[in-house]
């Protein structure tokens, strides 16, 4: 096992960037190049698990919920949120938050070309072919994955193909090159492209850890929905909502102890020790790792120090017969019914137990990346584009069913508004703190007539109470280390 650890290591010197502020800046002289560092398909192997342990969406995790409506500032807050104006909705391009999310996701595509360009440099021997096709399948659809997720910060607009996204690296760039942003459509054929090759090579169809052809369609749900290609978005969708059932009460909780899979599509693993995870509990102050941390120092309880507690608008939006309240709220809080009038912080205390740990450690869970939930939501998002209101409410019927654990009610929408409304509400609960609020609001805010959301409690602290959807501030900015780095980029409009 130590000799596998040194080994793992070596690979990650060779392959990995370390502080690099430049997306582009990633060959450096004497570096070990591919030829000697992968040799075998073993090597290959170790390649991706240092890929994937480049994927980690904490950071996003804390963004979104910071950002938007789903925290507030907690009793042991030291600044967290506020010395940084991310709480007060100051984004520009020198924010820890926009640093942190363009370095990790091009970070990422390093090691993942580098896996890819390698293979080429690999001959699988007899009985190796297999495994050698799925280590390069999983290698494109992580690389499709990082591009999307770029793309979904910093594009304007989603359902524009002319619209700036992202830079596009497919391949590993010489330290020379000042590459420009790609528009929309040249990231979205790049992921379509990267997503067939997947497919074609990966003998995997599910692997809850691992990506496979279920997580290929699922990616392809969720771009087709951001573009507003919703009869493709529906297609997709539904392939896999006849595969995978929604969770029930039992299995949901379980599900965010890591017990249970049965409505997980795929997720990023978290296991101490393993080579899927060399983070620690660094979540917070947007450095990446345990998602947990993002929220509290110690542990998700009242006595483990948290630093951000739910959004009191989040918070009445959940029934408590609602498995989610059991989730994401934990049984230590302090609720004070009268807290709207109650100038005592200390009786009102709502601790996120969304990410309660696992095998004894405190506040380290998996990262869930698709569910099916999203699936039937993007379904439901589909028939109400197509005006059938009562096709999404029954679809929304159905997640509140499996959610309380008990026959509900059939919601009725009067027109596309309050359907896309409910719709929208519906994620802010079922996807809180799991990075989804910031893009949500930005792409069906407009159509379900919805912004940012605090009570007039959470945002005293700094009178950022909402936001327009329309700000300029829900495109997130190209950081300013990468516009001084490389003249050939465009910044985004408002930076």
């Amino acid at each position: 096992m130590k000799n596998i650890n040194k080994l793992f290591q070596f690979i990650l010197l060779a392959f990995f960037i370390v502080g690099c502020n430049d997306a582009i800046d990633i060959e450096q002289p004497g570096r070990l190049g591919a030829a000697q560092a992968f040799k075998t398909v073993a090597d290959l192997q170790l390649g991706l698990f240092g890929a994937y342990d480049q994927f980690d969406t904490s950071t996003e995790i804390q963004f979104n919920a910071v950002f938007t409506d789903e925290i507030s500032i907690g009793f042991d807050n030291g600044g967290q949120g506020i010395s940084d104006g991310s709480y007060g909705f100051i984004l520009n391009p020198t924010s820890d938050a926009s640093i942190a999310l363009w370095n990790n996701y091009y970070d990422a595509l390093n090691a993942v070309n580098r896996v890819i360009a390698a293979s080429e440099l690999v001959t699988p021997e007899a009985g190796e072919q297999a495994d050698f096709n799925n280590i390069l399948g999983q290698a494109y659809g992580l690389r499709a994955f990082a591009h999307f997720q770029l793309l979904s910060y910093l594009s304007p607009d989603y359902t524009d193909d002319s619209a700036l996204a992202t830079i596009l690296v497919n391949f590993v760039p010489t330290i020379d090159q000042q590459l420009p942003r790609n528009t929309n459509g040249e990231i979205y054929a790049s992921i379509t492209s990267d997503l067939n090759s997947a497919e074609s090579l990966l003998s995997i169809d599910a692997n809850p850890t691992l990506i496979s052809k279920d997580f290929a369609t699922a990616l392809r749900a969720r771009m087709a929905a951001y573009r507003g290609n919703y009869s493709d978005a529906s297609t997709y969708a539904s392939t896999l909502l006849a595969k995978y059932p929604l969770a029930d009460t039992f299995q949901y909780e379980a599900m965010y102890e890591d017990t249970d899979n049965t409505e997980v599509i795929f997720k990023l693993a978290r296991t101490v020790g393993d080579n899927y995870d060399g983070q620690g509990n660094t979540g917070s102050g947007y450095a990446g790792g345990w998602a947990g941390a993002n929220f509290a120092f110690i542990t998700s309880e009242l006595d483990g120090s948290p630093y951000y507690e739910m959004g009191r608008t989040l918070f009445n939006a959940i029934d408590p017969a609602d498995i989610r309240y059991t989730v994401s709220v934990d049984a230590t809080s302090v609720i004070d019914p009268d807290y709207a009038t109650n100038n005592d912080p200390a009786a009102d205390i709502l601790v996120i137990s969304k990410y309660p740990g696992k095998d004894g450690v405190p506040l380290m869970n998996d990262l869930k990346i698709f569910r099916v939930s999203e699936m039937l939501l993007i379904k439901a998002e589909a028939l109400t584009d197509a005006n059938d209101l009562t096709g999404a409410a029954t679809l929304i019927k159905q997640l509140r069913d499996a959610r309380f654990g008990a026959a509900q009610v059939l919601p009725v929408y009067a027109n596309q508004t309050e359907a896309f409304g409910d719709i929208l509400d519906e994620r802010r609960v079922e996807f809180a703190f799991e990075g989804h609020r910031y893009k949500d609001l930005k792409r069906l805010g407009t159509r379900a007539d919805r912004a940012v959301d605090r009570d007039a409690i959470d945002c005293a602290v700094n009178g950022a109470c909402s936001l327009a959807v329309t700000d300029y501030r829900f495109t997130m900015p190209v950081p300013l280390v990468e516009l001084d780095a490389n003249a050939n980029v465009q910044q985004n409009t408002g930076y």
